[in-house]
């Protein structure tokens, strides 16, 4: 399960870093994040899977969303209306 939750968590950083567009080259970034370049463009092709537009902008000599997206991951508390608390009643 630790792989899952490791594998979440560069996915958040990355997120972050791409959002400040402060991900530096693809050899900066995977330095910063201590992985191989390899493991790193696994993970942006992981991110690309999920629909994350992400393309590497050489101008910015950073990582960029072509649109803006939001990622979260993880549960959270929310009401739930009548019918999701008893679904019998029509």
């Amino acid at each position: 399960m630790n792989v899952i939750i490791k594998q979440i968590e560069l996915i958040e950083r990355i997120d972050q870093l791409i959002r400040l567009k402060a991900t530096g080259s693809p050899t900066e970034l995977a330095y910063r994040l201590d992985i191989s370049k390899t493991k790193l463009y696994r993970i942006i092709n992981t991110m690309r899977q999920l629909n994350a537009p992400v393309i590497y902008d050489v101008s910015l000599q950073s990582f960029v969303y072509e649109e803006a997206v939001g990622f979260k991951f993880g549960f959270y508390q929310r009401k739930l209306n009548t019918k999701e608390l008893n679904p019998l009643v029509g």
